[in-house]
């Protein structure tokens, strides 16, 4: 099976992470919620470090919930600064808890954060049909943007980009990859 070259292929947490789950289309509210929260950690570190500590920050983070997060006091953000199965960056961890709360607001505004995320395609999906790597776009930059002007941090236009290519609002496989010929033809459902 063909996959994109960035998929290391002796890494089974990876390997299963592109072939299940990245670039799906993601509606279902928890699941964003979730990419969000662990894409604003990844920032400055490798994806597979938050693959392999994913269980540890959603037992963590009461499951990425943003209305218990936002709620978070100085107990909590103590005992996150010292769960050493999670990324323990005050500063991340700070912004988690603020990001929280601008999410709820977004969320009362749109209806959704699924709502808010694919309204800027107009729901629909952005294919890539060359496979040149990219780290940024227009849309990653308009979207971290807006993030940026709501309050939020850790939103920088790659972050964005990275969390829009996770959730499928950007199909990035490659063409060469099985999960692109899958995507692009519908095969895949969408995880709602």
């Amino acid at each position: 099976m063909k996959r994109c070259q960035w998929v290391p292929e002796h890494d089974e947490i990876y390997v299963h992470y592109h072939d299940t789950e990245w670039g799906v289309p993601v509606y279902d509210e928890h699941k964003m919620c979730e990419m969000f929260f662990l894409e604003t950690f990844q920032a400055g570190l490798s994806w597979i470090t938050i693959l392999k500590k994913r269980e540890n920050f959603r037992k963590a983070f009461d499951d990425f919930d943003p209305e218990v997060i936002s709620k978070y006091d100085e107990v909590k953000f103590e005992t996150l600064r010292n769960d050493a199965g999670i990324i323990r960056c005050r500063h991340k961890i700070r912004a988690a808890i603020k990001n929280a709360g601008i999410l709820l607001k977004i969320r009362e505004e749109y209806g959704s954060l699924v709502e808010y995320f694919w309204s800027f395609t107009d729901h629909q999906i952005i294919v890539n049909q060359d496979d040149d790597i990219k780290t940024t776009s227009e849309l990653s930059d308009r979207i971290s943007k807006d993030l940026k002007k709501r309050g939020m941090s850790y939103v920088g236009s790659v972050t964005i980009y990275s969390f829009l290519q996770a959730v499928g609002i950007i199909n990035d496989h490659h063409t060469t990859c099985f999960r692109y010929q899958e995507l692009t033809h519908g095969k895949v459902e969408s995880l709602r």
